[in-house]
């Protein structure tokens, strides 16, 4: 398979390198986090003389002896440099039966510089805290940017490469098959099934496996609007499936604390506050909603709306759903106390749709930047203060 530098994240790894936290790389199932970890390793053997880099990858059977945490420490104690700068790099860590001992163990003897990654129902954010007596930093790896999907591909074209990215997402995996199909199949089985009945099933204990598929299938389907607990248990109700709203609420928890979804909560822009109910949820790639549900309704509106949302949580920005006199922001984003305010649409070339989406940023009084993203196709320009800008520029960072 073709290898492209994911450059922000190995330039995170490196600001951090050294620091006495345990690094953790999260993210959803095969979202490049092993191959992000290859990579480093390769990297501080060649920016370091004395770098002693204890790697170790549960999944090759290599390593299988070391899958108890007794084990494991020992290991690493034995490869142990004293003249070195010694790094601890582990994958999969959750396949050693009590990993969470041995790395705080190895942690507590302030000797090694660790990095973990595993599988996000073992290893979800929500847990760090309590698995690891030792502070930790999130590293969140994300699938492919629309700027990687560009470098991988060598498009020329950012406007036609934006229309094949659209459907077939940033699961890198899946670009070494040829037919759609067959791309679909590999994030279906291989990335859907595995991230629900092996690992969430699996450590949650669900015994409803037919509901936990049918809330996937409804946040899917309805990506983009704007839901509550509430009223996806009533839809499904409706559909005569039997749930109830405390159910339905720990499986978006458990949904969303593996990365499968994001949730994006409300923003009062007048009242400068965070509003409690009704969230957007967001998938971490838009291509699984078609390997699960097909193509045959494609809502283009919507699924340009997720990447423009992954995108921002790729770039590390505080996001929110935009509230304003009974209008909607697509987004409002704040970062080192700098607020902007986003609009997304896939196509303006109507004067009526451009009216609809200009509206609700003309009525915010404040001087933040105004942002309308949609598919131009051509160079940035102004409207009443609104920046328009082709949103594969904006994805390319230009």
């Amino acid at each position: 398979m073709k290898l492209i530098e994911r450059d922000e994240y190995l330039k995170e790894m490196r600001e951090v390198e050294g620091t006495p936290d345990i690094k953790v790389l999260t993210g959803v199932r095969r979202s490049g986090k092993s191959k992000l970890m290859d990579r480093f390793t390769e990297d501080l053997k060649n920016r370091h003389e004395n770098a002693n880099v204890i790697h170790i990858n549960f999944n090759l059977i290599d390593f299988e002896d070391l899958q108890e945490y007794h084990r494991l420490e020992a290991y690493v104690e034995d490869h142990y440099q004293e003249s070195c700068d010694n790094f601890v790099l582990i994958d999969e860590i959750q396949m050693c039966k009590g990993f969470e001992k041995a790395i705080n163990s190895l942690h507590a003897r302030g000797k090694y510089d660790i990095y973990v990654t595993g599988s996000n129902a073992f290893l979800q954010s929500s847990d760090l805290a309590t698995l690891f007596v030792g502070r930790t930093y999130r590293i969140d790896v994300f699938p492919f940017s629309f700027r990687e999907y560009s470098t991988y591909y060598a498009i020329d074209n950012p406007y036609k490469g934006l229309t094949q990215y659209l459907t077939e997402g940033g699961m890198a995996g899946s670009y070494l098959y040829r037919a759609p199909e067959q791309k679909y199949k590999y994030i279906n089985d291989e990335v859907l099934k595995a991230l629900i009945v092996r690992d969430i099933v699996r450590k949650q204990k669900i015994r409803n496996v037919q509901l936990l598929d049918k809330l996937i299938d409804y946040l899917m389907d309805n990506v983009g609007n704007i839901t509550s607990v509430r009223s996806i248990t009533d839809t499904l109700e409706s559909n005569r499936t039997k749930a109830d709203h405390k159910t339905i609420g720990k499986y978006i928890d458990y949904l969303c604390n593996s990365f499968a979804f994001y949730k994006i909560r409300r923003y009062d822009i007048r009242g400068k506050k965070y509003l409690r109910s009704d969230d957007k949820y967001y998938l971490s790639d838009q291509s699984f909603r078609y390997a699960r549900l097909g193509i045959k309704n494609m809502d283009y509106g919507h699924i340009l709306e997720n990447i423009v949302a992954i995108e921002l949580l790729r770039r590390g920005f505080e996001t929110y759903i935009g509230v304003l006199y009974k209008k909607e922001v697509d987004f409002v984003t704040i970062r080192n106390g700098k607020t902007n305010y986003i609009q997304v649409a896939y196509d303006i070339s109507e004067p009526s749709t451009l009216e609809r989406e200009l509206s609700p940023l003309r009525q915010i009084k404040d001087n933040y930047p105004k942002i309308l993203l949609a598919r131009t196709y051509q160079p940035e320009y102004e409207i009443d203060g609104v920046c328009v800008i082709d949103v594969a520029d904006w994805l390319l960072g230009k």
